[in-house]
Order: structure tokens, then C-alpha cells, then sequence
């Protein structure tokens, strides 16, 4: 026998569960890392994303970078598909670029969700505020995800 069903969070439980499980970080360029959260949720919402990833979108970072535990995760009242995204976006420790390709490519709504977050990560206006070094490492990074991914390139056709 099962218990009583918890109702699942709604998208707005969700952004408020990553905004404060996020709450004081900032990504590389000293921006509250919220921004990216939220233009990676816009992202996947402008891409057709339906509610389970822009869920996941909000939360694509939270478990790897410590913000929020596994534990959280399978306990949450998430839909299974939207813990199912997470956890494929989420890098694990040693793992080859290729590796994790093949699990976001493995697992339904993922490389959406991803596509959103690179598309972000990539930013020109983002990476201009980098130093050289960084911009050239992350730009190479983000390529080579995207063409693992069968993403195509930004301003190459079909984009």
C-alpha cells in the first residue's frame, strides 16, 4: 500500500527552490547565477520545452554543484521525468565529455534542456566579459558538447 500522493511542485515551487538553493552564488562573469537559471528555463520554454524541462531547467544545476543533494532530488515531489533530466545534465566526476553526451543523448528531454544551457553558456555578450584565456577554453567546450550532442553550431544553417 501506498501513501497519500504529494502533489508535484509547481513551476514556480521549482524557480523558488533553485533561486534559493542558489542564493548568493554568482557564475564567472560575477553575475547572480539565478540569470542563467532563469535564461536557461526561458530557453527551454522559447525551444517547445513542456513543463517536466522547464522544471528541470531551473534545477539543471543544482545537484552538481551542491546546491541541492541527490537525496533532495529523489525525494522531491518532482515529476520522474524531471528527475530523470536532472540527473542526466548533472557531470559526474571523471566523466569524458562523451560519456555524458551519451547520457543526456540516452534520456528523453534532456538534450533540450542542454541545448538551452550551452546556448546560454555561450552567450557572446556573457563570454565578452571573460578574460581571453577562459573565453577560448569555454568557447572550445561548448563546441565540442554541442557537436557531441548533434547540436548544430551557433550561425551555421539551420539555426
Amino acid at each position: 500500500m501506498t501513501g497519500p500522493r504529494v502533489p508535484a511542485l509547481s513551476l514556480a515551487e521549482v524557480e523558488a527552490t533553485a533561486r534559493a538553493a542558489h542564493a548568493g552564488q554568482t557564475d564567472k562573469a560575477g553575475r547572480p547565477y539565478a540569470e542563467h537559471l532563469a535564461a536557461v528555463a526561458a530557453g527551454v520554454r522559447r525551444r517547445g520545452g513542456d513543463d517536466a524541462q522547464i522544471a528541470a531547467a531551473w534545477l539543471h544545476d543544482a545537484v552538481e554543484d551542491a546546491a541541492l543533494s541527490h537525496a533532495w532530488l529523489a525525494a522531491a515531489p518532482l515529476s520522474a521525468r524531471t528527475k530523470d533530466i536532472v540527473l542526466a545534465v548533472t557531470k559526474r566526476a571523471g566523466e569524458t565529455p562523451e560519456a555524458y553526451a551519451a547520457r543526456v543523448l540516452a534520456t528523453p528531454g534532456a538534450r533540450l534542456v542542454k541545448e538551452a544551457d550551452l546556448a546560454h553558456n555561450a552567450d557572446p555578450a556573457r563570454l565578452a566579459v571573460l578574460d581571453g584565456p577562459t573565453r577560448k577554453r569555454l568557447t572550445e567546450k561548448y563546441t565540442r558538447m554541442r557537436a557531441l550532442l548533434g547540436l548544430p553550431q551557433p550561425g551555421s544553417p539551420g539555426r
